[in-house]
């Protein structure tokens, strides 16, 4: 019989862990008020109203989908750029905005400021609402 309890709590455990992980994640957030990321930092310069910020690595099957999505609302709205930077490749950029998985998505504003972030794929009009707060 108290085997069964361990099993079952357990259970509730792992799937409560799982519940919360899916409601998180690809969730736009205020993260990181004050940080800035410049063309140095990106590798290209900043869009003139919003650059979209995604960080990805090479395995990851959201990454594709986040940029497609990513792709669609910068040519939709004018003066916002994309920009994505290879986590495995810029491994002190990840370490220093505490980056912890891929997609990562950063909302700048015209001055290089983080002002959303998201962690897994975003939703479109989630992105879209996100912008709105930066241009």
């Amino acid at each position: 019989m108290g085997g069964l309890v361990v099993c079952v709590t357990v259970l509730v455990l792992a799937s409560a862990f799982g519940v919360l992980h899916r409601w998180r994640s690809g969730r736009v957030r205020v993260r990181d008020g004050g940080k800035r990321l410049g063309a140095a930092e990106l590798g290209q310069g900043l869009g003139e109203r919003a650059t979209l910020v995604q960080f990805s690595s090479a395995f990851c099957a959201p990454c594709r989908a986040t940029r497609r999505v990513l792709a669609e609302v910068a040519a939709m709205v004018p003066g916002v750029a994309h920009v994505e930077i290879d986590a495995e490749q810029r491994l002190e950029l990840v370490r220093a905005l505490d980056i912890l998985k891929t997609p990562t998505v950063l909302v700048l504003d015209a001055d290089g400021r983080i002002v959303r972030r998201a962690t897994g794929q975003p939703r479109k009009a989630d992105v879209i609402a996100a912008l709105g707060e930066a241009v």
